[in-house]
């Protein structure tokens, strides 16, 4: 049978009899794998330190007849151990692999192993605000889901001005003028590079944008709450 490799982070690990793991990978090119770790919770085994969680790994794999294939070799590339010093970050870095594993089907786009990786980078850097983090990951998966908000234009198609206060409108997904509109040009600029191609590294270095985030952070929140209930993402 031919071996393959893929570059892969671990989503989930279930033990399975003595001394065995289920895994399931994500990875940029060959979609979900789900292979059987034999071995692995021996305390002399080979494999283990190349599937640890936080981590990226190159692996070689033989596919299974069924869903689970069989893992071979592992080969630990980058681990982002700073984050599990940090109990905080620990507990964001879980609940962004979750959610990972729930938004993508089995063929997921190279995006969301980008923005995994990406996300494992910034948790691993105290210097970076959480909450920025946890912001920006949801504003991707709005973005990769195609639920992205109209920030060009407000509800009555004019060009949003710098002028004029908005607050934002879910039911058109874009910003509606208002006298007393929480939302000013700089909150409006703060959203757009969210949904940017930007890292949070980069985002952080922007000034003012850990100041509006409390205001715009709501917003994406609402935003990212029905693409996770919709169907494919359960």
């Amino acid at each position: 049978m031919n071996q393959l490799q893929a570059s892969v982070i671990v989503l989930a690990r279930t033990d399975y009899g003595e001394a065995d793991r289920i895994i399931t990978l994500l990875t940029p090119d060959q979609g979900k794998l789900r292979l059987m770790a034999r071995g692995v919770r021996k305390a002399k085994s080979k494999n283990a330190g190349g599937i640890e969680l936080f981590s990226t790994s190159q692996i070689t794999y033989l596919k299974g007849r069924g869903e689970i294939g069989t893992l071979i070799s592992s080969r630990l590339e980058t681990h982002y151990g700073r984050i599990v010093e940090n109990i905080e970050r620990t507990m964001l870095g879980y609940d962004l692999i979750k959610l990972m594993h729930k938004a993508t089907e089995d063929a997921p786009e190279p995006q969301y192993y980008e923005l995994l990786e990406t996300s494992f980078a910034a948790l691993n850097n105290p210097a970076i605000d959480i909450g920025l983090i946890r912001v920006w990951f949801q504003a991707h998966l709005v973005r990769f889901a195609g639920h992205m908000p109209n920030l060009i234009t407000d509800t009555g198609g004019d060009s949003l001005d710098a002028d004029t206060t908005y607050n934002f409108d879910f039911d058109t997904m874009a910003c509606m003028v208002h006298e007393r509109g929480r939302l000013e040009a700089d909150h409006i600029k703060v959203l757009r590079l969210l949904f940017s191609d930007n890292s949070p590294v980069v985002l952080q270095q922007v000034k003012g944008v850990i100041d509006f985030l409390p205001t715009v952070a709501p917003i994406i929140q609402n935003l990212f709450q029905p693409v996770i209930m919709m169907e494919g993402y359960q």
